[in-house]
């Protein structure tokens, strides 16, 4: 039976803002040897980081990160793995066979955002989902193995992808993929993700977030 499923993020790091704020400080007061001006509390890291951001010295948020899990699509995959200063860990259609009962012997698809539910269009997209399990469900069943059995796994598949990146590379990532020139259903999960980092962490996305968040629900 074919598994439909909204995308989802989740951060794995513990986050602790003041940590972050407070790291970020150090490493940018090293810069101009005013280590002195650090506040007990975060006002400083604040200000300083606020300030870097609107000078466009962002090197020096590179110095805290984020590991996040995002369940997605294998379109999306493809996309957010094209960064380059990430660290990936994917699930794999090499490795997992989704005919065996770990997986509930069945496929797991990511519903699509842009296309209407209840219309023509979703009616053939299911279809087309429930005729790829069938085949692999056969394939499986005449012996095929998994990397045989992902060859007629499409972009709709549910995967789960771990990523960790510093903080410059967040914001990179979400600016381009926030974008509206980003397919919509990268948009879904970043401007997901994003709503999350702003919510638990002060200063570092409050631009981007403001660009945004009109259309964060």
């Amino acid at each position: 039976m074919v598994k439909i499923v909204k995308p989802s993020v989740e951060i794995i790091s513990n986050i602790n803002s003041d940590v972050i704020l407070k790291t970020i400080e150090k490493a940018a007061r090293t810069c101009y040897k005013t280590e002195n001006n650090i506040s007990d509390d975060t006002s400083s890291a604040i200000k300083m980081i606020s300030k870097l951001i609107d000078m466009g010295h962002t090197a020096m948020i590179e110095f805290a990160d984020i590991h996040v899990k995002i369940i997605t699509d294998t379109g999306v995959l493809k996309d957010i793995t094209r960064h380059r200063h990430c660290s990936f860990a994917v699930e794999s259609t090499r490795y997992c066979n989704y005919s065996k009962g770990k997986f509930g012997n069945e496929l797991t698809f990511i519903k699509p955002c842009h296309i209407e539910e209840n219309s023509e269009l979703y009616d053939i997209w299911f279809k087309t989902m429930q005729n790829i399990e069938e085949s692999y469900m056969k394939m499986a069943k005449n012996g095929a193995l998994p990397d045989q059995l992902r060859m007629i796994l499409p972009h709709s598949l549910k995967t789960e992808i771990n990523i960790k990146a510093n903080m410059r590379e967040w914001r990179y990532i979400l600016k381009l993929r926030c974008s509206k020139a980003a397919h919509p259903s990268v948009r879904e999960v970043m401007l997901m993700l994003l709503n999350e980092f702003h919510s638990k962490i002060p200063v570092l996305f409050d631009d981007i977030f403001e660009e945004y968040k009109d259309e964060i629900k």
